[in-house]
């Protein structure tokens, strides 16, 4: 088992890694730990496990290690196991993943998985793979600009904090899109492969992680006061419910503003439009209880 660590994700958590690491060595599970030292770390270090001998390469992280984990994964053998150690854990929220160290333990040493098909995000600084969602207009905006600092110091919090700060500097520009083919304009598009964002908090119930095929947000009202409006419904669970929210499935979603409005996939920022979003070429399989 190669467990694939984020230092910078796990700070405020490390006690969970080390205890789950020591209920496995003490059942017997042969494991190595490596440390990544940069972006794109996480998924050169699954890549090469993948198309080795490992069979199980797990993410312990946040959701953007387990993003570079399943894109390192794609086309080989091996499965995912994941340790959440991020501000949202929104997969770990997912898949039900238990919270105990001796629940993630056992979780990586059954044999129990399930099929995890992610997404694709195809820009002009190559292909990103997402496993839970992607987001473009303000919640983007908002990403790319909070810092690491305020996350290890507040974790969701700094994300509110910052929400705040950038509500009156965002110009909200309106989004055109191709929806499979078909033209769309939104204020705020969230596309999805899960049910939830944020962390436990519902968004899409019609979401199939384990399938091909996207869940699209379109957020049709912009401005300061939809902003807020989406804020306050998202821990009352009704973010996919505020005026103005229109769900729609497809496979295929093209970004087409060359403006640069920013992208974010699975909390991390992911660019800038224009992007074409695409199935992943197949699914991988992740480790559940």
């Amino acid at each position: 088992m190669l467990v694939i660590y984020n230092p910078t994700a796990g700070r405020r958590r490390v006690s969970r890694l080390w205890t789950v690491l020591d209920v496995l060595v003490a059942h017997g599970v042969r494991l190595e730990v490596v440390e990544t030292q940069h972006a794109g770390h996480a998924e050169a270090l699954a890549r090469e496990a993948a198309y080795g001998s490992a069979r199980l390469v797990v993410a312990a992280g946040g959701d953007g290690t387990i993003a570079e984990v399943a894109s390192g994964l794609q086309g080989g053998l091996a499965s995912l196991g994941i340790i959440p150690l991020g501000t949202a854990n929104v997969l770990a929220h997912e898949l039900r993943l238990p919270t105990g160290a001796v629940g993630l333990a056992a979780t990586l040493a059954s044999q129990r998985s399930r099929p995890l098909w992610p997404g694709i995000a195809r820009g002009p600084a190559g292909d990103r793979l997402f496993v839970q969602m992607l987001g473009i207009g303000f919640d983007a905006h908002v990403v790319h600009h909070v810092s690491r600092m305020a996350k290890r110091a507040l974790g969701k919090g700094a994300y509110v904090a910052q929400t705040l700060r950038e509500l009156p500097r965002y110009g909200f520009e309106p989004i055109r899109l191709l929806i499979d083919g078909e033209e769309a304009v939104a204020g705020s598009v969230i596309v999805a492969k899960g049910s939830l964002y944020g962390g436990p908090y519902l968004l899409a119930p019609e979401a199939r992680p384990d399938a091909p095929g996207f869940s699209v947000m379109l957020f049709e009202h912009a401005g300061i006061g939809a902003a807020l409006i989406a804020g306050a419904a998202l821990p009352l669970n009704r973010l996919g419910r505020v005026p103005g929210v229109v769900h729609r499935r497809a496979s295929d979603i093209r970004f087409l503003d060359d403006a640069g409005l920013p992208a974010q996939a699975d909390g991390d920022p992911a660019g800038t439009t224009p992007l074409h979003v695409m199935d992943a070429s197949g699914p991988i399989s992740v480790m559940v209880a």
